[in-house]
Parts: C-alpha cells; structure tokens; sequence
C-alpha cells in the first residue's frame, strides 16, 4: 500500500509510522535519515512499531527492490516489529 492509496500524502514522518504500526504494516522508506531517528526515538521512549525498511532512493532496480524485499520478508515478516532494516543488506 502506498502512501497516495492510505490517503496519507503529506503526513508527517511520525503520523506516517504510526499509520503503519495501527495497520500492522511495515513501513518502507528512502527517507533513511528521518526514519531512523524515529525508530531510535520510539526504542528509547518504549513506543513500539510495525518495523522499518530503510533504502537509498534509486540505489537499485525496480525488479532489484522488489526481488530484496521479497527476501527480506520471507525471512524477518514475523520478526520486524520494532526492527529497522537496511534493504542493501539483502541481496
């Protein structure tokens, strides 16, 4: 689900995060910055999330994107609350 079909456009980073975590959904983001702020936030404040997928905008394929994705979910989709993940670590 994207951001323009949750009606979520032009949300802040946090109301984003918290979309995701009261729909049980991990958010994936090239905001790496921003998203890995607030996961340290949540984590030293005892909030909780759905679990976080950073990458870098444009650093792969569409196909490689999906195809790392699709790995890193077969293998972490019951693991990823409160876990933040780097796409560019699956491969």
């Amino acid at each position: 689900m994207s951001v323009l079909e949750a009606n979520m456009l032009g949300h802040s980073d946090e109301v984003q995060l918290d979309f995701a975590t009261t729909n049980n959904r991990v958010l994936c983001s090239f905001n790496i910055r921003d998203f890995h702020r607030l996961h340290v936030e949540y984590m030293n404040s005892g909030k909780d999330h759905a679990g976080i997928i950073l990458v870098r905008q444009q650093q792969f394929s569409v196909g490689e994107y999906v195809r790392r994705i699709q790995i890193l979910l077969e293998q972490k989709s019951a693991e990823m609350r409160n876990q933040i993940e780097f796409l560019s670590g699956w491969g």
